[in-house]
């Protein structure tokens, strides 16, 4: 069963770690990519761009329209996501513990079951 692992950021809670902390995150998500993809339940990852430089289209009742910024007024946003195969939503939930983000206050790991794939690499 495929797994979406969504990295929740507050860019506050960012800014205000030291360089050592900044550094020890990102460390800990190469042993964290390494150690699932050495186990076969890595997928894929991608980081995302700060809401700031977002684009939305949203349906207006007629026409779409299109603007800038994020598609919701919230101070959090979605940083970043795994994409797993694993056995399991414990399994599932079992990785999200691994991913650093989890053991920082006001940073949150959302796990969501993929119900439908496509693509050249699904």
């Amino acid at each position: 069963m495929k797994y979406v692992i969504l990295m929740q950021v507050d860019p506050d809670v960012l800014a205000a770690l030291s360089e050592e902390q900044s550094a020890a995150i990102g460390e800990g998500h190469q042993r964290f990519m390494a150690a699932i993809t050495e186990s076969g339940e890595f997928l894929s990852t991608n980081a995302l761009g700060d809401p700031s430089q977002s684009t939305v289209v949203r349906g207006t009742g007629g026409a779409p329209e299109v603007v800038d910024g994020p598609f919701a007024e919230s101070k959090e946003f979605m940083g970043g996501y795994y994409l797993v195969d694993v056995e399991s939503k414990e399994r599932a939930v079992e990785l999200a513990l691994q991913i650093p983000d989890a053991g920082i206050a006001g940073l949150a790991l959302e796990i969501r079951p993929v119900m439908f794939s496509a693509g050249a690499d699904m």
